[in-house]
């Protein structure tokens, strides 16, 4: 299991790089913007670059959050059964 995740966590850092590349239509809009004097349509640009980033990482962590919320009622009712059943019993 460890090693999976190993290999995959090199994986994505080796090939990470390609990642870090613009658009080239992105990029051309805003150096015409920039050269021009208008930073407007490069700063919304950023803004839904980081939107997009944001997205899954908020998705996921709701979905972790729910899943540790569950997982931690589930305990919780399991301890207080085995309370019950150690007082029933007398162990």
């Amino acid at each position: 299991m460890w090693k999976k995740l190993a290999i995959v966590l090199v994986l994505v850092l080796f090939f990470s790089n390609v990642s870090w590349a613009q658009c080239a239509m992105c990029r051309a809009t805003v150096g015409s913007n920039l050269s021009e004097g208008r930073g407007v349509i490069g700063t919304g640009l950023n803004f839904g670059i980081l939107y997009l980033l944001l997205t899954p990482y908020i998705l996921v962590g709701a979905l972790i959050l729910a899943w540790y919320r569950t997982g931690k009622k589930e305990m919780l009712k399991k301890l207080a059964l085995n309370k019950k059943l150690q007082s029933i019993y007398g162990k």
